[in-house]
């Protein structure tokens, strides 16, 4: 017999209705009990509430039971006449942020690979899970951000519009999941490893939080409603910080800094995090933000450049660029081009074109900048391109950056992929 429906039935049913209409639910299955039971829920809204539903497995290869995870998503999935997506991911524990970092960072790339645009991910985490992610962020030391553990919803990639994901059971202890998946009479499988102490998280899981409910009952429901005061304490944050670049220019990338140096120093932080995050860029470890500061509040006509893992910033003309680090064109490249068909360059597919008034078919040669080039433009004579660079604005780190194009041993236009900075007398981009 078809069980009842449960509080925590109607609390998918809301979950559902909150999704874009018509777009196709997801359901992250792991195979264990809490990813089975939000299938199941979700299974019987879509059914009753006629949705788009699939599964999807990420298959990490780290122990033998992982493909005894794979079969059981397989037979839960044809069960419940759900499509399951299976992805294979390759994790290599000595990448740097270890086994979990590396496995975790594998699988929502293989998330982001399989939910398109408007459509929505379920994960099953739930509130005893929230609870163990605010113990490890505060142990860490962390701020209001990362005691907001993990938010209920948010988009798939940050930084970026498109598919949403949404933890629709995080307000929900396992004991009410357990009770629920017993109900139902579902079947699922345990994660050998969840046995292990040696992790963090299953430290906390097995030895800490039992120790704590013990003495103080309703434990895991506090520190749940601490991460969600962190949470709303983090959205004010960043209200304000959106405010003050709104104040700054609006520029996530390019920040006066007299008008930062301004700010008081927890706003300057707050706002460099913030504008980080706007243009989709890793956040500094504290102690290189703390550095990039203080230099500019040493020298302001200093010439500043503070890099870490995937991100750097620089000062020039009295602005903080953020960026992801500049890679030059490699002096050798050099490629053919008619000036008409898009071509591929080691800076991104050139989608202009560039015709010359005198009409007919033309051959170009694409280079990079080697220094000396000089460009004649319309009423002002040939000019020499270093100089018309400075003049243009054009930052140092991007003028090795640029695309030379030459019809025979004349330049005839520089810029990048996306457009011509400057076409010669005599050449014009249609």
């Amino acid at each position: 017999m078809r069980p009842e429906p449960s509080s925590l039935q109607a609390l998918i049913d809301d979950a559902l209705a909150r999704t874009p209409p018509g777009c196709c639910v997801w359901v992250a299955l792991s195979g264990g009990l809490d990813s089975c039971l939000l299938l199941t829920l979700a299974a019987d809204a879509c059914r009753r509430h006629p949705r788009p539903l699939r599964a999807l497995h990420v298959h990490h290869g780290l122990q033998v039971a992982a493909d005894a995870f794979e079969r059981h998503c397989r037979w839960l999935a044809s069960r419940l006449g759900v499509p399951l997506d299976v992805v294979h991911v390759s994790v290599d524990p000595a990448a740097g942020r270890g086994l979990e970092g590396e496995a975790r960072a594998a699988r929502y790339a293989a998330f982001a690979r399989r939910v398109r645009e408007g459509e929505t991910l379920w994960l099953a985490q739930h509130r005893d899970d929230q609870a163990e992610t605010f113990l490890l962020a505060a142990l860490r030391g962390a701020g209001p951000r990362g005691l907001a553990a993990m938010p209920e919803a948010r988009r798939l990639e940050p930084g970026r519009d498109g598919a949403r994901l949404s933890r629709p059971l995080l307000g929900v202890s396992r004991s009410t999941l357990e009770v629920e998946a017993g109900r139902r009479g579902l079947a699922w499988v345990e994660d050998p490893s969840n046995a292990e102490e040696g992790p963090d998280r299953n430290f906390l899981r097995h030895r800490v939080l039992p120790l704590l409910a013990g003495r103080w009952p309703r434990a895991g429901e506090g520190l749940a409603r601490s991460a969600a005061l962190a949470g709303e304490a983090e959205g004010l944050l960043e209200e304000l910080a959106a405010e003050d670049l709104a104040r700054l220019g609006g520029d996530p990338g390019r920040l006066p800094v007299a008008d930062l140096l301004a700010l008081s120093a927890p706003r300057r932080r707050l706002l460099v995090r913030h504008c980080l995050e706007r243009l989709g860029l890793p956040r500094p470890p504290a102690r290189r933000l703390a550095a990039l500061l203080d230099q500019l509040a040493a020298s302001r006509d200093a010439a500043v450049r503070v890099a870490w893992p995937g991100a750097e910033a620089r000062v020039w003309r009295a602005r903080l660029h953020l960026m992801a680090p500049p890679c030059p064109l490699a002096p050798a490249w050099r490629a053919d081009w008619d000036g008409q068909a898009p071509l591929a360059t080691p800076l991104g597919r050139l989608g202009v074109r560039l015709v010359s008034r005198a009409g007919g078919p033309v051959s170009l040669r694409l280079t990079p900048r080697r220094g000396g080039e000089r460009l004649r433009l319309a009423g002002r004579g040939r000019r020499d391109l270093k100089r018309l660079l400075q003049e243009w604005g054009v930052p140092p780190w991007e003028r090795d950056r640029l695309l030379v194009a030459w019809h025979g041993d004349r330049v005839v236009a520089v810029g990048r992929p996306d457009g011509w900075l400057a076409c010669a007398e005599g050449w014009e981009a249609p």
